[in-house]
C-alpha cells in the first residue's frame, strides 16, 4: 500500500482513540504532504535538518510539532524562523534550556505549548526527567511565562515485551499531575510498533513513522 492507503488504514483502525502525528524523520516534502492529504494533521520533526528541507515545499496547513533530543539540537531550534514554525516541543526535560526557550520566544511575543519528556525506564542513555521528578519540574517551567506545559510524553525501552508497564507507569502519572490541579491534555506515547499498547495504556497522540511512510532508505 501507498501513503495514502496506509495513513487511511491507520485512522481507520485507531477510530478516533488517539490523534495520529506522523513522525516524518528523512522524509521528502512530496511523501508528507500525501499523509496531509490523507488526514494527517500533525507532522512530527525529529532533525531541524530535515525540517528546512520540506517546510518551504509543504504546503498544505498542518501542525508541525518538534520530536528529537532538544539538547543536541537546542541552539538551532533556538532560532527564530524555527520557534516561529513549530506548534509544539514535545521534548522539554532540561530546564536550562527552558530558561533560553522562554526567553527567546517572549521576544518574538509567543507561548510554546511544550510536552514533558520523561524517561520513564530510567534508561541512563536516553533523554527524559525521572518519573519522581516530573512534577518539581513542571513546576519550575510553569513559572516561565512563554512556555505552557501541555502533557506528557515518553518514548519508553526498546523491548516490546515490558513496554507496556512503562507506558501505564506514565499514564498514571499523567492522571496524578492533573488530579493535582496540573492543565495537562496530551499524552504522547507509542510509535509504529508500539502504538497500540500506548493507545490500550492511555496515550491520545501517538507518533507513526515507518507504518505510514514505509521503511526509511
Amino acid at each position: 500500500m501507498g501513503i495514502k492507503e496506509n495513513v487511511e488504514a491507520i485512522l481507520k483502525e485507531i477510530g478516533g482513540k488517539a490523534i495520529v502525528e506522523a513522525a516524518a524523520k528523512t522524509r521528502t516534502a512530496k511523501e508528507i504532504t500525501e499523509a496531509i492529504e490523507a488526514g494527517i494533521k500533525i507532522i512530527g520533526e525529529n532533525y531541524i535538518q530535515d525540517f528546512k528541507k520540506v517546510c518551504d515545499d509543504v504546503k498544505q496547513p498542518v501542525r508541525w510539532h518538534f520530536i528529537g533530543s532538544t539538547a543536541k539540537q537546542k541552539h538551532q531550534l533556538l532560532r527564530t524562523k524555527y520557534l516561529k514554525a513549530f506548534d509544539m516541543i514535545e521534548t522539554l526535560c532540561d530546564y536550562g534550556f527552558a530558561l533560553e526557550l522562554n526567553k527567546k520566544c517572549a521576544s518574538i511575543d509567543k507561548i510554546m505549548p511544550v510536552l514533558i519528556e520523561v524517561n520513564s525506564a530510567e534508561e541512563p542513555q536516553k533523554d527524559g526527567i525521572m518519573p519522581e521528578e516530573v512534577e518539581a519540574f513542571i513546576e519550575k517551567v510553569n513559572s516561565l511565562k512563554n512556555i505552557k506545559v501541555e502533557g506528557l510524553m515518553t518514548m519508553g525501552p526498546a523491548d516490546l515485551s515490558v513496554i507496556r508497564k512503562y507506558f501505564r507507569l506514565t499514564k498514571e502519572l499523567f492522571d496524578y499531575l492533573i488530579k493535582k490541579g496540573y492543565e495537562l491534555k496530551y499524552l504522547s506515547m507509542g510509535m509504529s510498533d508500539s502504538y497500540k499498547i500506548a493507545i490500550e495504556e492511555g496515550a491520545n497522540i501517538v507518533r507513526i513513522g515507518s507504518k505510514i511512510f514505509g521503511p526509511r532508505t
